[in-house]
């Protein structure tokens, strides 16, 4: 018998191990290899700490064989992660664990929900269609070795300013936040320039704050906001002149096709399609068409 209680702190290291097992093993079946690898469960972690009611565990046996986990900022509800291992789909799982994220969501009064799925997922993008989430935008996943996004004329008009020096980084990315998606996302960005281990940037056009973006160790760019749909180019370009100046031997981003001039400007740059992602969702005010996720489980 599979038992669905909460999460704790010590379930979280064991769930990053079965999520990467779970993923590695759909995308092997659909081609793409293994691309998930273990790492410390730092969002879940600092997630659990800060609401935990977004995060469920199934157990059978003493053994951890689904994980589900959302969190909710401002007026959004996010579904970060929702995996059962193959052996137990059939038994409903997975439609528990949602079930206990999605009352999670309710229970904050999210008027907005979304995900972030694999485009090949078939089966779970039923279920999600299934509980009111729809189709917003692909997602791909786009990459190219450094050298060759180096090797290419890039420019930027916009300033670029360390987050870390602004003196109350949330009131001044609350409104470029709003402008972009609807809703703040105050506390992960505290989390992001504490415990995320990313580089925080604040763009400027003039005297005006027009947007933001992180940058990782590894070259991975996102999340990215900009005001204005018009920016958003010099957005990107910024973000990638900005991991020129890293160790990173690869640069990636997560790219909406909501927002072709990124997408044409990525393309010349020699960066290629990795990965399809799929963004689905209820009640968004704004088709990401100024804003890129990092991943599928910060956004």
């Amino acid at each position: 018998m599979v038992t669905i209680r909460p999460a704790k702190l010590d379930d979280l290291e064991a769930a990053d191990a079965l999520v990467v097992a779970i993923i590695n093993d759909l995308t092997m079946r659909h081609g793409f290899g293994q691309i998930a690898n273990p790492s410390p469960p730092r969002l879940q972690r600092f997630s659990l700490a800060d609401d935990p009611d977004g995060l469920w565990v199934a157990e059978h046996k003493d053994e951890l064989v689904g994980f589900g986990f959302s969190w909710a900022c401002d007026e959004l509800w996010f579904l970060a992660q929702l995996f059962v291992n193959p052996d137990a789909q059939s038994s409903g799982v997975g439609r528990e664990l949602l079930a206990k994220t999605l009352a999670h969501g309710a229970q904050r009064d999210a008027r907005a929900k979304a995900l972030i799925t694999f485009a090949f997922n078939r089966a779970a993008q039923g279920l999600y269609m299934r509980h009111g989430l729809y189709p917003i935008t692909p997602l791909y996943v786009m990459s190219a070795g450094l050298e060759t996004v180096a090797a290419r004329p890039l420019s930027t008009a916009l300033r670029v300013e360390p987050l870390e020096g602004s003196i109350a980084p949330p009131e001044l990315l609350r409104p470029i936040d709003r402008a972009a998606l609807g809703f703040s996302r105050a506390k992960h960005h505290s989390y992001m320039l504490t415990e995320g281990g990313l580089t925080g940037k604040a763009l400027w056009a003039g005297a005006n704050c027009v947007g933001y973006f992180y940058v990782g160790p590894d070259g991975h760019i996102g999340p990215l906001a900009v005001t204005t749909v018009d920016h958003v180019a010099d957005a990107f370009a910024a973000a990638l002149l900005a991991v020129k100046g890293t160790p990173a031997k690869q640069v990636s981003a997560f790219v909406p096709a909501s927002i072709p001039a990124v997408l044409d400007l990525a393309l010349r740059l020699g960066m290629r399609i990795t990965l399809p992602m799929l963004l689905m969702a209820d009640g968004l005010q704004r088709p990401w068409d100024r804003y890129m996720p990092r991943n599928p489980g910060l956004m």
